[in-house]
């Protein structure tokens, strides 16, 4: 099928760009990757009057290192963020969560604000900046706005972003220290939806105490979640197996949901597994 008709609008900078979100507001879409909103709009499952592509823009596409934060811009592409040096440096889960979306002609154009922005509950890159503590900047006609991470994410496919706003960034914390880090995803087949995810990132003290966690679980649920409970079972104690399982269990008390893919009470249990295996990893030093 072909999309419904729309008008195609490029604008070359920001100012640009959320003047025309201003302008047309709900009637409007952000066209940055594309490899989830064509096909919709192919499909008729989403019909835009506007289209506002923002690949020309100057300055989406940044990474760097900025006051102890990894800057990712809006168009930084997920085959940058798998093979980039400077991600493996300083957030080496986001390269690892990156080699897990899709496939390469996906990551080639797939695009970290688009990813965020399209909310899907088993997004790899979701989850896994949800382990960081990472933050998205939002930008309108009014200015910037911050939203943490675990606040973007209201429901299946839906966010807090409101339709005058662009996602501009995502701001990571550089991970220090003993930290340590881990990814592990269950898909049918490589590159297919995750039916479960997790990501962790675990801080140590010098005598392999955990002195801070942060777990996240994604597929299982309409939205990814930290799991609050497993981080406060493995305070002020080694990541040891007990430990791990103790944690791995607070995964099966997440609700469920039913689709066409699994039913609830399976993705419950391959939320144990899931989070099982990302704490095993961190355990082992993030290899």
């Amino acid at each position: 099928m072909k999309p419904a008709p729309f008008w195609y609008v490029r604008p070359q900078t920001r100012e640009e760009a959320v003047e025309a979100l201003a302008r047309h507001g709900e009637e409007a879409k952000i066209l940055a990757g594309g490899q989830s909103l064509v096909p919709m709009m192919n499909l008729r499952l989403a019909r835009p009057r506007v289209l506002v592509d923002i690949n020309r823009i100057a300055g989406l596409g940044i990474l760097e290192r900025r006051n102890g934060e990894l800057v990712l811009g809006a168009l930084v592409r997920h085959r940058q963020l798998e093979q980039d040096p400077r991600v493996t440096a300083a957030c080496p889960i986001l390269s690892q969560a990156a080699a897990h979306i899709g496939y390469p002609a996906i990551r080639n154009r797939g695009t970290v604000g688009g990813s965020l922005a399209h909310a899907d509950p088993a997004a790899e890159l979701s989850c896994a900046l949800l382990a960081t503590g990472g933050t998205a900047v939002l930008e309108s006609t009014r200015g910037l706005r911050e939203v943490p991470i675990e606040d973007l994410f209201v429901g299946p496919y839906t966010t807090c972003i409101r339709p005058q706003e662009l996602l501009v960034e995502v701001r990571v914390p550089v991970l220090r220290g003993n930290a340590r880090w881990g990814f592990a995803e269950f898909a049918r087949h490589e590159g297919g939806f995750a039916l479960a995810l997790a990501a962790c990132i675990v801080q140590l003290d010098g005598e392999g105490r955990v002195t801070s966690a942060r777990v996240a679980l994604g597929g299982v649920g309409p939205v990814p979640v930290r799991l609050r409970k497993a981080e406060e079972s493995l305070q002020d104690a080694p990541l040891s197996e007990d430990r791990i399982a103790e944690a791995a269990s607070f995964a099966l008390l997440v609700e469920g949901y039913d689709d066409v893919h699994a039913p609830a009470w399976y993705r419950r249990r391959l939320a144990g597994w899931v989070v099982r295996q990302a704490l095993l990893q961190a355990a082992r030093g993030g290899a």
